[in-house]
Order: C-alpha cells, then sequence, then structure tokens
C-alpha cells in the first residue's frame, strides 16, 4: 500500500496519536506518496462529469490537503481557485503544487466565506466530520456558494455486508472509537459514518437541491448498483 517514500510505520503510529490537526502536520511531506491521497481514477471521472454543468467562475475545495482537488477546480473553472484546511503543513504542501490558488487555513465548520464561488468540491474529508457535525459543516459551504452554486463530492457505495471489505472498514472503525475513548486528544476519522441517505437529508435541510449520479468508469457491485456516485447539491 505504500511507497519507499511514504511514511513508515513509527510515523504513521505518532501521528494517529495525535489530534487531526497535527497528525496531518506531521504528515503533510509525504501523504501523496500514501493511499491516503485521492487518487487519478476518482478525480478523472468526476472532472469528466462536472464538465458539462459547467463552466464555473470560481471554485472552493473544501479539506483541500495537499491539492489534489484543486487541479479538479483548475480544470473546471475560469476565474479564482480557493482551498480551506486547517492543517498548515498541507496547505504548504498544496502552495508548492498549486502556487496560483488561493488557500487558507481554516476549520470546515467555520469556513470564513461569503456567498463567493459557483463550484465547491471535497475529497475524502468527510469522514472527519461527526454525523452531529455534518449539518453545521453544509450550513458553511451553502453559505460560501453564490445563489445556484454547486457543492459535487464523490460517495462510494458501503461494500456488501459480510465482505472483507466491509469487515475492515467496520475494523477500522471501531478501532478509531476505541483509540477516542482512550486516548486524547481525539482523532476523528471514520468510513462508515457518512452514508448517503443521512448526507441527503442534512443538505436538503440546509437549502441544497440534491441529486447523484454514478460514476461508471468507477464499475459496479455485483447487484448492479454503482461503485461510486457524484453527489451534486445545489443552491437554491
Amino acid at each position: 500500500m505504500f511507497t519507499p517514500q511514504g511514511p513508515t510505520l513509527r510515523e504513521l503510529a505518532v501521528q494517529a496519536l495525535s489530534s487531526v490537526e497535527h497528525g496531518y502536520d506531521l504528515l503533510a511531506p509525504k501523504f501523496d506518496a500514501t493511499p491516503f491521497r485521492t487518487p487519478d481514477r476518482i478525480l478523472e471521472p468526476v472532472t469528466r462529469a462536472l464538465e458539462p454543468l459547467g463552466p464555473f467562475g470560481s471554485g472552493l475545495d473544501v479539506c483541500c490537503g495537499t491539492g489534489a482537488g484543486l487541479g479538479v477546480l483548475r480544470a473546471l473553472c475560469t476565474g479564482r481557485i480557493a482551498g480551506a484546511d486547517i492543517s498548515t503543513n498541507m496547505l504548504a504542501e498544496a502552495r508548492r503544487r498549486h502556487p496560483g490558488a488561493t488557500l487558507v487555513r481554516a476549520d470546515a465548520l467555520a469556513l470564513p466565506f461569503g456567498p463567493a464561488f459557483d463550484l465547491a468540491v471535497s475529497f475524502g474529508a468527510f469522514g472527519h466530520f461527526l454525523p452531529a457535525d455534518q449539518p453545521a459543516l453544509f450550513a458553511r459551504v451553502h453559505a460560501a456558494l453564490r445563489p445556484g452554486g454547486l457543492l459535487a463530492f464523490p460517495l462510494p457505495a458501503p461494500p456488501p455486508v459480510g465482505s472483507a471489505a466491509y469487515w475492515t472498514l467496520w475494523a477500522f472503525d471501531t478501532a478509531m472509537r476505541a483509540r477516542n475513548l482512550l486516548w486524547r486528544p481525539p482523532f476523528v476519522m471514520y468510513y462508515r459514518t457518512f452514508r448517503l441517505a443521512d448526507v441527503r437529508t442534512h443538505l436538503e435541510r440546509t437549502g441544497f437541491h440534491v441529486t447523484h449520479h454514478p460514476l461508471p468508469t468507477l464499475g459496479t457491485r455485483p447487484d448492479g448498483t454503482p461503485n461510486c456516485r457524484l453527489v451534486l447539491a445545489r443552491k437554491a
């Protein structure tokens, strides 16, 4: 899973016992050499799916990390692109890769933007927000979008119950819950708490009109349902 350029087991252990902010500060220089970076096989289908809905003016990458989503915005937006993240060092890496982007250190639950963006994206970050925090998260993104603005993010389907992937994610989330009960500061990262039905309810209550579409190039599950959907939430 990890390349020789990635973090060592010891470095991962130290990161896992830190806060979310400090953990990503530690991981930032080697983050793109880990499987945690959103891969191009997801970024490219999302870009292709959004192209017919554009062009967009300005774009915001929520929880931008080292900037994988900024490349998507650069391909889709004719105006400025911006990213927000809580980790200073992750932003430094993003700045190195995307020198023309506006990058802001901010908690996604307190995004410091008025209605300035036409498109907001986020990749792989929503597991860092407990279900109780999702309404506040979506409210801040809603406030950052212009009327008619769009929030878009890929949402993988949950693995079939009883599959190896199901038990792997179950074990990870269980280990994280135990870690957060026994250790401070907490490190919030769960894979099974961001469910489409709940997310759709929170988005609609915030004032978004929500649709979702399959990403066909990412394949289907044995029952024919897509492995990954693109959620599209438009500000009324």
